[in-house]
């Protein structure tokens, strides 16, 4: 939240990601920032298939974008990442938007009772 009340809508995704990993590394928390993901498709190793914006107290991925609107392929990209990487619980969002809740949205690998 102080990274949108502080920049607004409009910037690039590049500045959002360099804010949220100070603010959270100021906050004390355990952030692994862009965090390589590999893939195996049948005999084949990709070791960087994938890149997570942040992976947060070893349990949260946190994605950020800033588009337009969310889109059912942004959503797909964080269940991927959740299926790759063994987590749970992501958090997609899209910093433009007027108020950031509105662009806060809730990912979960698996049935929501098991978090």
């Amino acid at each position: 939240m102080n990274v949108h009340t502080a920049i607004g809508a409009g910037a690039l995704e590049s500045t959002y990601d360099a804010c949220m990993f100070y603010e959270l590394n100021a906050a004390g928390l355990h952030v692994e920032h862009q965090v390589r993901l590999p893939l195996v498709y049948k005999q084949i190793q990709l070791p960087v298939a994938y890149r997570v914006d942040f992976i947060v107290e070893n349990c949260l991925i946190v994605e950020i974008k800033c588009v337009e609107k969310l889109l059912s392929v942004h959503l797909a990209q964080v269940l991927s990442y959740l299926r790759l990487s063994d987590l749970r619980l992501g958090l997609l969002i899209n910093f433009n938007v007027p108020h950031l809740r509105q662009g806060i949205r809730r990912v979960i690998n698996g049935p929501e009772s098991e978090l």
